[in-house]
């Protein structure tokens, strides 16, 4: 070949395409291999997201790879299976069959993802395994005879910890030398005795570590003592809300009570000093005050997920899950949502039957999101007792968890009537396949990483969402200014108190003032922006000197246990922010569903405000 021809095939991009299980680190050595160079966008013709990325190899050849979605076979049912099939087989448009298969497998849990690999091995396609989370695999002392395995399987094997910055640089090499064309072995008749053999052939598990997790799941699976310790764990964790959050929630409201001050002493009265104290000050910061509790919601999730325990918790919640007309699979999704309902709509791409994807995307946004906590705490904090019960327990944990079980039992009810409404005759119920990894404690550094990372969005989104909507929500409520004469407070007379007083009408048979209702509109942008709406209205509504510091108990004085509980009932169904009926309408590609969820949720959240807020009346 002359000078010029080796020339173009270094200078060629080889096309490489990363695929594995769900869980198996994919994403994470993705981006140790992309960095920075990597977009995401969707797939032609479908909601399924595509992340593309390169890499330039120290030889200086260059590589384009996608990260495939997440499958546990090739048997396609879901949307998600479908791409990646359709991908590896060369068969997807618009997209070229790739040169090398990047096969990745956890290797704590090599039973579960080498059946698929096996799958990949059967196309023949030039092809590699990556053993990835080798640390994690030591760590639980399993030995894995990579040279042996290498030889059993027929492709190339090679060790990775994605996590790690070097963690990648074996795959690399090899890649950069170049991977052989595979040889042609057919697919095994029985996945699961060729992968029990490979196992019994290349790798070493430590028995005591076996048989430690199989005692904890004789305990934490129990059909009985299971769903008990469940509950006492999420119980737990809402105790944990307000208990260990109090100290750095009066910090923060220290601190933004003196920065309001230094506001109003240091400028002269004017828009100025009207828009930074009674609009950014009063509107963000009442919402950055919660940033402690949403942070200990997250370590409590984030140390769980990180423990092996969630998948467990899903185990134990299949069955109700089935019984509510929602697949197995739903759980994970459900969950994702307790946190935002964007990412848990994203997560049913991998259902594979489209009626429990439906279902499973309408009775998502019934899960308690980390928006709704400020807007709980507040009332919560304004009309619930700060007292401890029988000794160990606080009052306002209590009642955050009942509030967390009632959008849990709403989104089971709605799920069961969706199931008697529109299920298809015969179509029964599916199987819940899902892996168990080991138990581990959680790594301090992981944690801490991740809740960097909640924090940073927080915050962002306070800089960005929230304070742009207070900041609009303050110009309304400022202009135009009161008449000569008026006796009413200024906020009264301005665009925002025609708004309130308008929508009242509609708000009033369930007990909303025109503040509520004034808070409301910014709060379908964002739900949390309802408690920064709050702020900024009664710091205009109120003549008093720091009225803005003292929402919670200016709204306990003002609003009576009723309305305060029928606001509670309102966002327990309280009807999707914006961006969760954007991501509806994308992932069913219907916007027919997406004014459907938004109906249904805003009747539901209605009715419950309404018999709450009379029968609670009439019992006062």
């Amino acid at each position: 070949m002359s000078a010029a021809g080796l020339s173009g095939a270094a200078d060629a991009v080889r096309h490489l395409a990363l695929v594995g299980n769900p869980n198996c680190g994919k994403t994470a050595l993705f981006n140790r291999l992309t960095g920075s160079r990597q977009k995401v966008a969707n797939y032609t013709g479908v909601t399924v997201e595509r992340k593309e990325g390169r890499f330039v190899a120290p030889s200086g050849r260059h590589f384009r790879i996608l990260d495939l979605p997440g499958t546990y076979s090739l048997q396609a049912k879901s949307p998600d299976e479908e791409v990646t099939r359709a991908v590896c087989l060369g068969e997807f448009a618009g997209e070229p069959l790739p040169d090398v298969l990047v096969a990745v497998v956890s290797a704590t849990n090599l039973r579960l993802h080498l059946r698929f690999a096996l799958e990949l091995r059967a196309l023949g396609r030039p092809m590699v395994l990556v053993l990835n989370m080798m640390d994690e695999a030591r760590r639980l002392g399993m030995r894995i005879d990579r040279a042996r395995l290498a030889r059993e399987f027929g492709v190339p094997v090679v060790e990775a910890v994605a996590v790690e910055k070097d963690g990648a640089r074996a795959l690399v090499e090899l890649l950069d030398q170049g991977v052989p064309a595979a040889p042609a072995v057919a697919a095994p008749a029985d996945l699961h005795a060729e992968t029990t053999r490979l196992l019994a052939e290349a790798v070493v598990f430590d028995a005591s570590v076996t048989h430690r997790d199989e005692r904890i799941d004789a305990v934490l699976l129990h059909p009985v003592a299971g769903p008990l310790i469940l509950a006492a764990v999420l119980f737990l964790m809402f105790q944990a809300v307000f208990s260990w959050a109090a100290p750095l929630m009066d910090g923060i409201k220290e601190g933004m009570a003196w920065l309001a001050e230094q506001v109003n002493t240091g400028l002269p009265e004017g828009p100025l000093r009207g828009l930074l104290a009674d609009g950014v000050i009063a509107g963000a910061g009442s919402v950055l005050v919660f940033l402690p509790q949403i942070l200990i919601l997250f370590l409590f999730i984030l140390a769980l997920e990180e423990s092996g325990y969630l998948p467990r918790a899903a185990f134990l919640l299949d069955r109700v899950m089935v019984g509510a007309g929602l697949s197995g699979r739903s759980f994970i999704p459900l969950l994702s949502s307790f946190a935002c309902a964007v990412p848990g709509i994203m997560a049913t791409r991998s259902i594979q039957h489209p009626r429990d994807r439906l279902v499973t995307i309408l009775v998502a946004p019934l899960m308690t999101c980390s928006a709704r906590l400020p807007v709980y705490a507040l009332l919560i904090g304004a009309f619930v007792p700060d007292r401890p019960v029988a000794g160990l327990f606080n009052l306002q944990g209590i009642v955050m968890f009942g509030l967390y079980v009632a959008g849990i039992v709403s989104a089971v009810i709605v799920a069961m009537v969706m199931k008697r409404l529109g299920r298809r005759a015969g179509a029964g119920d599916h199987p819940l396949l899902l892996e168990l990894p080991a138990y581990r404690m959680p790594n301090p550094r992981d944690l801490a990483i991740g809740l960097l990372e909640r924090a940073r969005i927080f915050v962002r989104r306070v800089g960005t969402v929230i304070m742009a909507l207070s900041v609009l929500l303050w110009g309304l409520a400022s202009f135009p200014g009161p008449p000569e004469g008026a006796t009413r407070a200024a906020i009264e007379y301005s665009f925002a108190g025609m708004l309130g007083h308008a929508l009242e009408v509609v708000f009033a048979p369930i007990g909303f003032n025109w503040q509520i209702c004034i808070a409301l509109v910014p709060g379908m942008a964002a739900r949390e922006v309802a408690v920064g709406a709050l702020a900024t209205v009664y710091a205009l509504s109120e003549t008093g000197e720091g009225a803005a510091d003292q929402l919670a108990g200016l709204i306990g004085a003002q609003w009576g246990l009723p309305t305060a509980l029928s606001l509670l009932a309102w966002y327990i169904f309280a009807p999707q922010c914006i961006s969760t009926l954007a991501v509806i309408r994308r992932e069913t590609n219907s916007v027919r569903t997406m004014w459907l969820s938004a109906a249904y949720l805003t009747a539901l959240a209605y009715g419950s405000a309404f018999v709450t807020f009379h029968v609670a009346r009439a019992l006062t």
